[in-house]
């Protein structure tokens, strides 16, 4: 996190618990974002924060700081039971909840409060296990979470911090009702500590903040500016059939040492990966019939430098922190201008520079108006250099398994080996 990036509130001078504070200084930082300077103050006195900042400028550990003291301050309840968490962390996709916990382990090292994790995909028996033995915060999703809880696996009754996250996000995804369902199963809103935070700020988000918080206060970081100054944007107006081929050919003349690249489409998404293997570009592939426990890996690769390049759709584009990302490839534009902006704000996270780089080709072009209304501003054409287009060689080949008999439906329909990293393939 660069300096630039940072205000002059010192974490040493919110009055935070010891323990808690040895674990920010165990992170490296000192200095808080603007979203922490202005958030921290008020849910340290106890009163509810309805948050808006972008996307990498440290909303999550706001939140996580807030909530662990709330909790260190406040002794738990002598009749409250180990199966009765005292916070409930809410995401809206798994890959979210993984990171904030994985954010929230070192805050907790000095500290008794226990992590639960909770997500769909893997994992189902561990995850009851955990709850069963007793977590103060519960970090999930919401499928997942309701799971557990129907199951009486553990209850709401003690919670006494609520955290959503991305909660936009949480409506895009057909979340609402389950997160209401949840709401309505924990003390009143005057009886805890409520929090909201997210990249944009909807009129339906700020209804259900209303609705079920304790007359939250907005903290608005830069409301006006949409995207990060620091994301160098860029676009090419190219035809459909020159889309991979400009692809490769930028790729080619940058270092893309971390680069994303997002699609619209799985199908679309396996033919940029097969091209990125055939022209010498080990790349992952990230879509929703992906198994957890492999996009877990193929994450963990891509954040350690192992895999240079990631391929993804949407499912890759929210609430992934992974550093020094360099370059975010559009290579569809987004059909909703909110997406537009989480996905290049996958770059420039926490101060740093990048670039983002779109493609508006001959079926999503049409979003390009609607892209530019929303960030407020026009995104700068740059000329195709067609030397890029040459020497592009063939895709490897995805090799798929083949159909057995009496496993219903089409021909492999279910049957196909989709990876990144992992395919089967030969040139």
């Amino acid at each position: 996190m660069t300096q630039d990036n940072l205000s002059t509130t010192a974490f040493a001078d919110l009055n935070l618990a010891p323990a808690l504070l040895q674990g920010i200084d165990d992170t490296g930082f000192s200095l808080c974002t603007p979203i922490q300077a202005l958030a921290l103050p008020i849910a340290l006195e106890g009163r509810d924060v309805a948050g808006q900042a972008l996307t990498g400028t440290g909303k999550t550990a706001a939140f996580l700081v807030a909530t662990l003291q709330r909790l260190i301050n406040n002794p738990a309840a002598d009749n409250r039971r180990p199966n009765q968490p005292r916070a409930l962390i809410l995401a809206p996709t798994r890959e979210l909840a993984i990171q904030i916990h994985r954010d929230a382990i070192p805050l907790v090292k000095h500290t008794d409060v226990k992590l639960g994790l909770a997500y769909g995909g893997t994992g189902y028996d561990s995850q009851r296990q955990t709850l069963e033995d007793g977590v103060e915060v519960l970090i999930g999703t919401p499928g997942r979470i309701i799971d557990f809880f129907k199951q009486h696996v553990f209850d709401l009754q003690a919670i006494e911090v609520m955290v959503l996250d991305e909660a936009d996000r949480m409506f895009d995804l057909g979340f609402i009702k389950d997160i209401r369902f949840l709401l309505r199963r924990m003390p009143p809103p005057e009886q805890r500590l409520g929090l909201l935070f997210s990249a944009t700020m909807s009129h339906r988000v700020l209804e259900l903040a209303y609705e079920h918080m304790n007359n939250p206060e907005k903290v608005l970081v830069s409301p006006d500016e949409v995207t990060v100054d620091k994301i160098t944007q860029s676009m090419y107006l190219t035809a459909n059939e020159d889309k991979i081929p400009l692809l490769i050919g930028l790729l080619k003349h940058m270092d893309p040492y971390r680069t994303m690249i997002f699609v619209n489409t799985k199908r679309a998404a396996e033919k940029v990966w097969s091209y990125l293997e055939g022209n010498g570009f080990p790349s992952a592939l990230l879509s929703g019939d992906v198994p957890q426990q492999k996009r877990q890996r193929l994450l963990a690769e891509f954040h350690d430098g192992k895999l240079a390049v990631l391929v993804g759709t949407d499912v890759a584009a929210r609430g992934l922190h992974i550093p020094d990302v360099s370059h975010v490839f559009n290579f569809d534009l987004p059909q909703d201008a909110e997406d537009y902006v989480h996905r290049i704000g996958r770059t420039a996270r926490a101060g740093a520079t990048g670039d983002a780089i779109s493609f508006a080709c001959e079926d999503y072009s049409y979003s390009l108006p609607e892209i530019e209304a929303f960030i407020g501003r026009k995104i700068s054409i740059t000329d195709v250099d067609y030397d890029l287009l040459k020497d592009l060689q063939p895709p490897v080949k995805i090799e798929r398994k083949p159909h057995r008999p009496g496993s219903g439906g089409r021909s492999g329909s279910n049957s196909r080996n989709r990876n990144s990293g992992g395919h089967n393939r030969r040139r």
